[in-house]
């Protein structure tokens, strides 16, 4: 079986010490605390907390926890896609005209094509094995869902931006109910790395299904619910909310 781009799949007793100390990685992470002093002071905590996140997503044992259990990976997606873009998208945000001029239907459906292509089962084999395809993988999940969040942020119509984030959560929603009620193992690359977790591969996937399913809807559904609650408000202290 092929390594995959955070290393050989860990046991239980080793993964805790399985760091990736990758030069792109560590680079990327050298290159957001670079970029600190060019944020908005008021957005440095959202812009500190998401290259915090990138930090423990791609150096610290996670990864490799990644390499054994396609669960684990799917909280690693979960949290690029719903935590890690939004806090970025708020930290660097764009003007509202800029938003408004983009069409919020095609950014929502170049996302979902984006994350369902990458779940695939032959895509995401090789894709965790290539250390090319795999920063391709995580670039455009991670690019689609932070333009997706930028459009929810900073687009004036409250009522587009709480459509696309149901509309994202459904399509989550579908691919995780895909996986849960799978009866066949699909990602060959997990089907000797997951007994040693106490799962089978079958296991691993359902539960991967579940956690897209499931709590993977949670960022999407409450920053609709902020979102909805702006509709009370007058349109221009909606708006200023929104833009900071």
């Amino acid at each position: 079986m092929e390594t995959t781009y955070c290393g050989p799949a860990p046991v239980p007793e080793t993964w805790a010490t399985q760091w990736n100390f990758d030069p792109v990685a560590v680079g990327l992470c050298a290159l957001l605390l670079l970029g600190l002093p060019r944020i908005e002071p008021s957005r440095r905590v959202a812009f500190l907390l998401g290259t915090l996140g990138v930090t423990i997503l791609f150096i610290s044992p996670l990864c490799g926890l990644t390499a054994a259990l396609f669960s684990v990976r799917t909280v690693h997606h979960v949290v690029l896609a719903a935590v890690l873009a939004p806090l970025f998208a708020w930290a660097l945000p764009v003007p509202p005209l800029s938003s408004a001029r983009t069409s919020l239907s095609l950014v929502v459906l170049l996302h979902a094509a984006t994350f369902w292509f990458w779940h695939a089962p032959a895509v995401y084999d090789h894709a965790v094995v290539s250390a090319a395809l795999y920063w391709l993988m995580q670039a455009t999940i991670f690019g689609s869902a932070f333009w997706m969040w930028q459009q929810v942020f900073h687009r004036p119509q409250p009522a587009a931006a709480i459509l696309a984030l149901l509309a994202t959560v459904v399509q989550m929603g579908m691919l995780g109910a895909l996986l849960t009620f799978q009866t066949t193992e699909l990602y060959q690359t997990h089907a000797l790395t997951t007994q040693p977790f106490g799962l089978s591969p079958l296991e691993d996937q359902q539960l991967a299904g579940l956690i897209m399913w499931v709590p993977a809807a949670a960022p999407y559904l409450i920053v609709a619910l902020v979102r909805l609650l702006t509709l009370l408000k007058p349109s221009g202290e909606s708006q200023a909310s929104w833009s900071g």
